[in-house]
């Protein structure tokens, strides 16, 4: 047994691959639905590119920010990366945001394997398009070998760009006029990033169908005519493979679905696999799509069926499920972690609220705060400002209770980890007060659907020192501050150096990366000058500003772009002659952004 395992171990060494990627992150103009409009893509191509790797592989991923008139990032959403937490990629909790004219490398290995993807996180700025799934390959899947694969994305798709959307969301206009709702994708719904996608098929064959929802707002559910589906992944997680008998799947924003589905015995027809908006989170609206097609095609040359109206699905109750490694609960609890969330207006917007505060970025990157406080300090919640801080211990079994007081679904999704879902209690069901049906052999995963006006209770172990952000995943919720912040065993970061390359994207930016949330270096409990209050000056997307960002002031109304480029929205109203010459110098290399 053991010979067999040394095998295994250097057979993974020999195969490991050092994978080098250079990305310049640019402008391009796209009309998915019909209409034209800038989004942010790759090296000037739109969609974006999907990153494959396999397991054991290291990733040296270099991100060129080309745009001109915004910040950027990149969060590998569902790896874990243990060891490499100032990897995650999530501004202002891991890193600085990337600024224009700046490249930063992400390096880490891989160890897990299944269906992921990488986004921007980076002020609301993956909905403009800067997105794609990211496979992991496993070289022995517990399913077996199939005969074809396909990656299938569902997005919810806006004409009019983020930034823009952002500041009339978080205005407090719209929170007067408008209940604080958010903006509808007047887009309508895409499948790979298109209208009318297709996948070739043939009869008796079994696919992988690599399931992945890459929107801002909505759920989705998906129905494929028919066809046998099997389940057999959840956000990177085996499952035991479990057959859908004629129910569909539902996948919110940030969830993954591995389903193998078996086609026809013959190529008479081919069929619609339809996609349908979550009506339970946003009812059907005159004007906008709440359905979108896409074909599984046997035979090119016969008709495409007719595009159905689907409105009411039977979805499959994936908490229901069991992981393939049948690990049972864990026990005891030595943490427990309760959230109460909900909606208000806070100092005249519509906010999100986790235990009364609403979520306000520090000053400071939370996990270099974290790393440079030393000692005592670094287990004191107080030092990292409003980010609804939580210290977890080392190795201690943690549960989160989420109370969901909002009358909405919403998906909760942590950085870092996997969680066992011990329950999700239906719709109304109120606050938790006691287990009702808790699961003996929990399913796993990193992005649940919470009901509305109900709860959900989740377990993992503290087993990966860093910084991690849980949050909801409609990207609208983000920027409103439904978001909590996990100090996971500090004591184990101490003296962990922040790399050369985060400060130096950080004194480009500029933003400072020493102290507590406040930036202060000699008092860590001195948090003057940290935001307490949200204001509507502040939510501007990822627009970049260098005598803002420096400043943290209110952005001028002036939006102009260099016409040089297709984004349509950015600023060109760089007062240089305001800073101070000793301030300048970073300006220097951003001139043309002036010109």
């Amino acid at each position: 047994m053991l010979c067999l395992l040394l095998f295994s171990y250097l057979a993974s060494l020999v195969s490991a691959a050092t994978v080098v990627v250079n990305w310049d992150v640019t402008w391009a103009v796209a009309a998915p639905d019909g209409n034209p409009r800038p989004v942010i893509g790759v090296n000037g191509k739109w969609p974006c590119p999907t990153l494959e790797i396999n397991k054991g592989d290291r990733l040296l991923l270099t991100l060129n920010n080309q745009l001109r008139n915004e910040s950027t990032s990149i969060h590998f959403h569902g790896l874990f990366l243990n060891g490499s937490q100032f990897m995650d990629g999530a501004s202002v909790v891991t890193q600085c945001p990337i600024p224009p004219g700046s490249s930063f490398t992400y390096d880490f290995t891989v160890d897990q394997v299944g269906t992921y993807w990488w986004h921007s996180h980076t002020f609301g700025q993956y909905p403009d398009g800067f997105r794609g799934p990211l496979i992991v390959r496993d070289p022995a899947p517990p399913y077996g070998k199939v005969d074809g694969e396909f990656t299938l994305t569902l997005s919810d798709w806006y004409d009019q760009q983020m930034p823009p959307l952002i500041q009339a969301y978080q205005s407090r206009a719209n929170a007067e006029v408008n209940q604080g709702h958010e903006p509808i994708p007047t887009g309508g719904g895409l499948i790979n990033d298109k209208k009318n996608a297709s996948f070739a098929v043939e009869p008796n064959k079994t696919y992988l169908f690599r399931l992945i929802n890459v929107g801002n707002f909505l759920a989705q559910g998906l129905d494929f005519a028919g066809h046998d589906l099997t389940m057999v992944e959840l956000d990177g997680v085996y499952t035991q493979p479990t057959p859908l008998a004629g129910k569909n799947v539902r996948l919110a924003t940030g969830q993954r679905i591995g389903l193998l589905l078996k086609t026809k015995p013959n190529a008479a027809s081919n069929f619609e696999i339809k996609a349908m908006f979550d009506t339970t989170m946003f009812p059907p609206t005159p004007g906008i799509q709440m359905n979108t097609s896409a074909y599984l095609v046997y035979d090119q040359s016969k008709p495409f069926p007719p595009p159905g109206t689907l409105y009411n699905i039977t979805y499959v109750d994936e908490t229901a499920l069991q992981p393939l490694d049948n690990q049972p609960a864990l026990e005891p609890v030595d943490n427990r972690v309760v959230l109460d969330t909900t909606f208000t207006t806070v100092d005249g917007i519509h906010r999100a609220t986790v235990n009364n505060l609403t979520y306000l970025p520090a000053k400071v990157p939370t996990l270099y705060t974290a790393v440079q406080a030393g000692g005592d300090y670094s287990l004191n919640p107080n030092i990292y400002g409003q980010v609804n801080p939580f210290v977890l211990r080392p190795n201690e079994v943690v549960e989160v209770v989420i109370n969901n007081m909002h009358p909405s679904l919403h998906p909760w999704h942590l950085h870092g980890h996997a969680f066992q879902v011990i329950e999700r209690a239906p719709p109304n069901a109120g606050i938790f007060t006691g287990f009702r049906n808790a699961s003996a052999i929990p399913i796993k995963r990193d992005t649940l659907m919470v009901q509305p006006n109900s709860y959900a209770v989740v377990r993992f172990r503290a087993d990966n020192p860093g910084v991690w952000i849980m949050h909801c995943h409609i990207e609208w919720h983000v920027e409103s501050g439904l978001v909590v912040t996990l100090i996971e065993a500090p004591e184990k970061l101490q003296g962990l150096p922040i790399p050369a390359n985060h400060i130096d994207n950080c004194v480009r930016y500029p933003m400072p990366w020493q102290g507590n949330a406040a930036g202060n270096t000699r008092n860590l409990l001195d948090l003057a000058g940290v935001d307490t209050r949200a204001s509507e000056d502040k939510h501007n997307g990822a627009l970049y500003d260098p005598v803002t960002a420096y400043t943290n002031g209110p952005l001028t109304p002036t939006q102009q772009c260099p016409p040089s480029f297709a984004g349509c929205i950015g600023h060109t109203s760089l007062i240089v002659q305001s800073v101070p010459t000793h301030k300048r110098r970073w300006l220097e290399t951003l001139k043309w952004l002036v010109r």
